[in-house]
């Protein structure tokens, strides 16, 4: 289960406890008014503090202070407190209600601790007698209802329909507050990055969530971050063709303007045009497999490949191509038997084949170039080293000989530096690791290759 539905869960449970208070509530301030209107002794605000100051007089300046208070009683308050003794007998000769004395007793009896809203108070003269003070119902003038209108009674249903109602209206405000201010961030970042604004970041604004929509703005930002990334290639990429066409383009117009002003050079000039055209060929080809390469591939790997078999091939075609420069080229491996993955065999003896030969062109004549395997069982994967004895590379370079179009110190010159892009894209597209550093005993570089062992799709890019 998600975090929105335990958010939804708890909303629900939430709704049902204030709908339980609130009709409890309700209920017990309806009780207490029937009580009330019910009873034969005063129980309004104002009889309980009456009483309460009748009885602090009394408390304090005794019987006569008591006497003094009653006979000042205003008369525009009502009829002043009863003070009966144990027997029924008012203090002061009045009329004591039965029933009113038998509820003041009651009302006694059940009230502890330091009640400021008593009913009855109990006090004891200088004498040491017993003395209960109360209001009889009426004797005081509480305030007039509002209006004479007939009373409008909530029964038990309509009062839980009410807080049910009130406590769904409160929790689903805040349920609609909780989810619509993240929606609408992500609505406003899905219109900018639709207007090419692909620089917009949501996640910083819900760093503090951890529920669905905090994770859909966190995969948001990386979903716009990779869409940066490729679009500043294809950018970058369209540059970089450009200028690598200006000049086999440039060389095939001099060509043509020779021909045409000196014809016995026209052989010549043929020459020269289907060398550039053989090169913008195999520039074409090269910027068209790294392009299919870039664009976020998600094609099912089709064919189960033994990657030995693979990498013997390489070297084979390798190893007969440096017999005449007297490079020699050998591959080795500790594991016995095949290493079958499902790849794109194409694509692997592409990156491979790519290294090795850039490791051939750079090593020195009567030198190896060492291809080797080694099977990390623990890791479920296979690690491939390309190594040459060649000058290698400066080591803030290291990095940047992966970079499409990038011909370093070494290159001299030869090729148009997209074979080790290449290689690149097509390892990270099986989702393995490559990257390059200079050997530690000798000269010379050493490419790694990291492939999974087991290998079920091609992963983007």
């Amino acid at each position: 289960m998600g975090r929105l539905f335990w958010k939804i869960f708890a909303g629900f449970w939430i709704t049902l406890l204030l709908t339980v208070i609130g009709v409890s509530a309700a209920l017990m301030i309806r009780e207490e008014a029937r009580r009330s209107e019910e009873s034969a002794i005063a129980t309004g605000p104002r009889s309980t503090y009456a009483l309460r100051m009748a009885w602090t007089v009394a408390s304090f300046g005794g019987g006569e202070a008591l006497a003094k208070y009653v006979a000042q009683w205003p008369v525009r308050e009502g009829e002043p407190p009863l003070v009966v003794d144990a027997g029924g007998n008012d203090r002061f000769g009045r009329a004591v209600p039965a029933e009113a004395l038998e509820q003041a007793r009651a009302a006694l009896a059940a009230e502890t601790g330091n009640d400021r809203r008593r009913k009855a108070r109990r006090w004891k003269d200088d004498a040491g007698k017993e003395w209960l003070m109360f209001f009889p119902q009426g004797s005081t003038r509480e305030p007039p209802r509002a209006s004479p209108v007939p009373e409008f009674r909530l029964e038990g249903p309509i009062l839980a329909a009410l807080a049910a109602l009130l406590a769904s209206v409160l929790v689903s405000a805040l349920l609609a507050r909780n989810f619509s201010r993240p929606i609408h961030r992500l609505q406003g970042a899905f219109q900018a990055a639709s207007d090419g604004q692909l620089n917009v970041r949501v996640a910083q604004g819900m760093a503090g969530r951890r529920d669905e929509l905090g994770q859909l703005g966190r995969e948001f930002d990386g979903m716009v971050q990779k869409l940066q990334q490729l679009v500043g290639s294809q950018n970058r990429l369209m540059h970089d063709v450009s200028h690598e066409l200006r000049s086999p383009l440039a060389r095939l117009q001099v060509a043509v303007g020779l021909a045409r002003q000196n014809p016995a050079q026209v052989e010549t000039a043929l020459s020269r045009i289907e060398r550039e055209a053989e090169r913008l060929d195999e520039l074409v080809g090269e910027v068209l497999t790294l392009a299919r390469l870039e664009g976020l591939m998600r094609q099912p790997a089709e064919d189960y490949v033994d990657l030995i078999e693979l990498l013997d091939s390489v070297v084979e075609d390798a190893r007969f191509e440096a017999e005449g420069s007297g490079r020699k080229v050998m591959f080795s491996t500790s594991h016995e038997g095949e290493l079958v993955i499902r790849a794109r065999g194409e694509l692997l003896h592409r990156a491979f084949d790519n290294v090795v030969r850039n490791a051939l062109r750079h090593t020195p004549v009567d030198s190896l170039v060492e291809v080797s395997l080694v099977h990390q069982a623990r890791a479920d994967s296979m690690h491939i080293t390309v190594a040459d004895a060649g000058p290698g590379v400066p080591e803030n370079e290291l990095e940047s000989i992966f970079d499409p179009f990038h011909r370093g110190e070494s290159a001299g010159g030869a090729g148009y530096g997209l074979g080790l892009a290449i290689a690149r894209r097509a390892i990270e597209a099986h989702g393995g690791r490559m990257w390059a550093q200079n050997r530690q005993q000798g000269s010379g570089l050493e490419v790694h290759f990291r492939l999974p062992l087991e290998q079920t799709s091609l992963k983007t890019v």
